[in-house]
């Protein structure tokens, strides 16, 4: 993995601040990317070897676009693109505003649709690379009530990376979409839901960015496909739709 070039956006803080953090230390070159500039910064001063810090809005596509061709500037290439942007939602779906809808699908989705489209030229054009899109838990099993329009968009996100693969795969094998889905961790993932929320440090069965970091690193150098990032979820998933399901 050493000296691999690695763009994560949404890395101001959380789960994409502590992999810039794990990935540089393991002697990567990171791209750090997030609408928060001061906030990068911060980050960058905290990781080892070469950094980039790029202040953009990943939910508008010409600004995906200037992330890519900065960090292409700065090193060259790039390796792997880490689509972390996503924001949660304190809402029933019954009431549910188009609003509503339409912000977490932006931040949850349309991020990595771009993120995705935008770098795979270049991609391409090196036949190697690895998108891995950070979705959730909540994106297979839909525990979470409240969350509603945020449990739909992972939902999508994670039928989105699956297709996506699939296409790409046909012509050029060697590039990688990979899907990464944690549980709860201890951000201020909660605290910044539209609507508000319960804090993530407060829910049960939590772990902290630096974990998840971590199994990134892993799926990175392991060019894994589809991981949970705690132990025994895969069996949870499972157990939840034998429950739902029947033979006909």
């Amino acid at each position: 993995m050493e000296s691999e070039v690695v763009v994560i956006t949404g890395a101001s803080a959380g789960i994409g601040a502590a992999t810039a953090e794990v990935l540089s230390a393991a002697g990567m070159r990171v791209v750090l990317s997030a609408r928060r500039g001061e906030l990068l910064e911060e980050v960058a001063g905290r990781c080892e070897g070469p950094t980039l810090t790029v202040a953009a809005d990943v939910s508008e596509r010409d600004q995906v676009k200037a992330v890519v061709d900065a960090a292409i500037g700065e090193f060259g290439r790039i390796d792997v693109w880490i689509n972390n942007v996503g924001r949660g939602i304190t809402r029933m779906p019954s009431e549910l505003t188009d609003e509503d809808v339409d912000v977490i699908m932006r931040a949850n989705v349309m991020t990595a649709l771009y993120g995705m489209q935008e770098v795979l030229p270049h991609f391409k054009s090196r036949g190697t690379g690895q998108v891995i899109n950070v979705s959730s838990f909540l994106g297979r099993v839909p525990f979470a009530t409240f969350r509603s329009a945020y449990v739909g968009a992972k939902h999508f996100l994670n039928a989105l990376t699956a297709t996506f693969r699939s296409e790409v795969q046909e012509t050029h094998p060697d590039i990688c979409v990979s899907l990464v889905s944690p549980g709860v961790v201890h951000t201020d993932f909660g605290l910044a839901a539209l609507h508000g929320g319960p804090d993530s440090r407060d829910l049960p069965q939590g772990q902290s960015a630096e974990d998840v970091a971590r199994v990134i690193a892993d799926v990175i150098e392991k060019r894994r496909t589809d991981v949970y990032t705690r132990p025994g979820t895969r069996e949870r998933v499972v157990a939840y739709y034998d429950s739902i399901g029947s033979d006909p």
